[in-house]
């Protein structure tokens, strides 16, 4: 059985986001096809956490080849979103206070639970649950579509530097 949302993103405006796609790419360096957080609707500084959301669109990259003639979204996507929203946290607040980025350390207990397809808002929640300054973050994660938890699990990050 699935955790209690870590946030009640319900009572949050996606439609007037804090933190829009354009600011978004200020802060993270992914673009195009690799673009999988559209957007920030809740900061929590004292806790560590953040509520974004990705638009997943029908013009998808993978939706071609990840499942002819029925797309689901990737898993690896799904966590790449997740790492996203944790990575813009970390780097907008230098959480680590090292690094260029927040790079992907490792996954913990991740669990798919239902499938995402195109023309859905995915929202996805993340909270830090430990910090090694200059070492690495580990952050709690959910997915939500239509209100159902679709996935969640814990990610490690590391700073890289370029």
């Amino acid at each position: 059985m699935p955790a209690k949302a870590l946030y009640d993103y319900a009572e949050y405006n996606f439609d007037k986001p804090m933190f829009d796609l354009n600011e978004v790419r200020k802060v993270n360096p992914q673009r195009h096809e690799m673009e999988q957080l559209t957007g920030v609707v809740h900061i929590d500084r004292e806790n560590h956490g953040l509520v974004g959301f990705k638009d997943v669109t029908d013009d998808e990259f993978w939706i071609q080849g990840h499942m002819p003639g029925y797309p689901l979204m990737p898993g690896v996507m799904l966590c790449e979103a997740a790492a996203q929203l944790a990575g813009f946290y970390a780097r907008k607040y230098d959480l680590l206070e090292a690094g260029d980025y927040l790079g992907f350390g490792g996954m913990n207990d991740v669990r798919f639970r239902r499938p995402v397809y195109p023309n859905c808002r995915l929202i996805i929640c993340a909270k830090s649950v430990k910090v090694k300054k200059k070492r690495m973050a580990e952050f709690e994660f959910q997915g939500f579509v239509d209100g159902k938890m679709v996935y969640n699990g814990v990610m490690i990050g590391v700073p890289i530097s370029r």
